[in-house]
């Protein structure tokens, strides 16, 4: 018999757990701190919500359990009433910004003299503060002064004084909204064309697919991606829009431009507020609408990915 090599008797010194779950344990580590950011930042705060709104407490004081009150009571507010409604005016009026942001994203996406200049212009009201955004748009609407009813005399037509109508302030504020959402949308399609299959492109041209057809039948299902952040990003915008109100009408006139987010800030931290229980209230609603948006979003994407 030959003696045994003494190196294959030599056991192998025992990995540590982290050796043998390497490839499963890293990633896991580099996203830890996210984690515990979007835990303490984001899911700590909507359960402090939801534990509040129960609560009458002026934000100092101790805290009065009062159960379901402050949502019993936001059924019979009027303001509350008005806020809702003008929230689902901005979300209707605020997707306008989808298929404009694609039209002039199309309009861009063309090799001309000059287009970068073009591109310049149309992404400048996106790197625009919402502060001066409202300033620009309060000077554009002003009774005398303004641009608008500067154009309008000169067709002969009488000036309107926009926000200070309560019926027509609310659209005025939507439009100035829409102007910087529409370059952030049009941002998002430009990427998204950069994407495009060429070869479905030739594909159509030689099926005869031109115009309309091209558009609805090749180039939008590419644009999927992209048409589904757009949604998501403006209906979130829409919901919880409160800088162009605060700058441009304060929530007047008369309450008539309030919604959701600025109704909560008068209630919870404005100089006649401290409800904090209920402000969380209408937080939580706001929260539940933006959340039934979002699923179903999730969902519609998650069953396109399934279909596939």
């Amino acid at each position: 018999m030959t003696a045994m090599d003494p190196d294959t008797t030599t056991e192998r010194p025992a990995r540590s757990w982290y050796k043998r779950n390497e490839i499963a344990v890293t990633p896991w580590l580099f996203l830890a701190p996210a984690i515990l950011f979007f835990l303490f930042y984001v899911l700590w705060p909507i359960y402090q919500s939801f534990v509040v709104s129960f609560y009458a407490w002026d934000g100092l004081g101790e805290a009065t359990y009062v159960g379901m009150s402050n949502y019993v009571e936001l059924m019979d507010d009027s303001a509350f009433e008005v806020s809702l409604w003008n929230n689902l005016k901005w979300l209707l009026f605020y997707l306008l910004a989808i298929p404009g942001g694609l039209f002039i994203a199309l309009f861009l996406n063309q090799t001309v003299t000059g287009i970068r200049i073009y591109k310049s212009l149309f992404f400048f009201p996106f790197v625009l503060s919402q502060v001066v955004v409202g300033l620009v748009f309060s000077w554009f609407y002003l009774p005398n002064e303004g641009l608008l009813n500067n154009i309008l005399g000169f067709f002969g037509v009488d000036a309107i004084n926009v926000l200070g109508d309560p019926t027509l302030a609310t659209y005025g504020i939507i439009a100035a909204g829409l102007w910087p959402q529409t370059a952030y949308c049009m941002i998002l399609y430009l990427t998204g064309l950069n994407a495009v299959d060429p070869e479905q492109i030739e594909a159509g041209r030689l099926d005869n697919a031109k115009g309309w057809k091209m558009l609805w039948y090749i180039i939008i299902p590419q644009l999927k991606p992209a048409t589904f952040i757009a949604f998501v990003v403006t209906i979130i915008g829409a919901l919880r829009s409160f800088d162009l109100i605060s700058i441009m009408t304060n929530g007047g006139p008369f309450g008539q431009t309030r919604v959701l987010s600025f109704y909560m800030f008068e209630k919870a931290l404005s100089e006649y507020g401290f409800r904090m229980g209920y402000g969380a209230a209408i937080a939580v609603v706001l929260f539940l609408i933006m959340l039934v948006f979002i699923t179903y979003f999730l969902w519609s994407m998650w069953s396109e990915e399934r279909r596939r």
